[in-house]
């Protein structure tokens, strides 16, 4: 017998099929243990990443949309800003007004206060130049009675005295 290079026999082919079932019931075996984890394990990673990229592109829309209304916000700002300063003085000129008005009413109260002192100080005046007509008035009566003048005299001592002092005088 001459050495072949394979040798094909009942043995060698029984070897082989059950090799081939033993490395199938092998890969079974492994699919099942190892595999199938390995596939579930997976399959859970890719769906947590997918809810984190969910969740991310979930929150980049929410900061987007805050940050457009924060940047309106800050747009009304400055209108509210100018809005408050326009108030404030608005309300300085009012006061301002408020106080050159009641400056002004003061400043009439206290001319009208001095006017009337004056009339007061004027017609005291004028009551002091009469009592002192008066006091005249009766040293000349004394006078006239001492005298024994009729009363047509002394109605013209009266009158020419008055006529002397003046009528303006006594009256101002």
């Amino acid at each position: 017998m001459e050495p072949r290079l394979f040798d094909l026999d009942l043995q060698l082919l029984t070897d082989a099929t059950l090799m081939i079932i033993a490395v199938f019931v092998l890969f079974l075996a492994a699919s099942y243990f190892l595999f199938n984890p390995v596939r579930e394990m997976m399959a859970k990673r890719q769906a947590k990443i997918k809810d984190e990229l969910d969740n991310a592109a979930r929150d980049k829309k929410d900061a987007s949309e805050l940050k457009l209304k924060y940047e309106e916000k800050l747009k009304n700002i400055d209108r509210e800003a100018e809005e408050i300063l326009s108030d404030a003085r608005k309300r300085a000129l009012e006061n301002e007004n408020k106080i050159v008005a009641e400056a002004k009413e003061e400043a009439a109260r206290i001319i009208e206060r001095a006017r009337v002192e004056a009339e007061l100080e004027k017609q005291k005046a004028a009551d002091d130049v009469k009592r002192e007509m008066i006091v005249l008035a009766s040293m000349m009566a004394g006078k006239v009675v001492k005298a024994s003048i009729d009363t047509t005299i002394q109605e013209s001592l009266v009158n020419e005295t008055l006529k002397e002092i003046g009528e303006s005088t006594w009256q101002s």
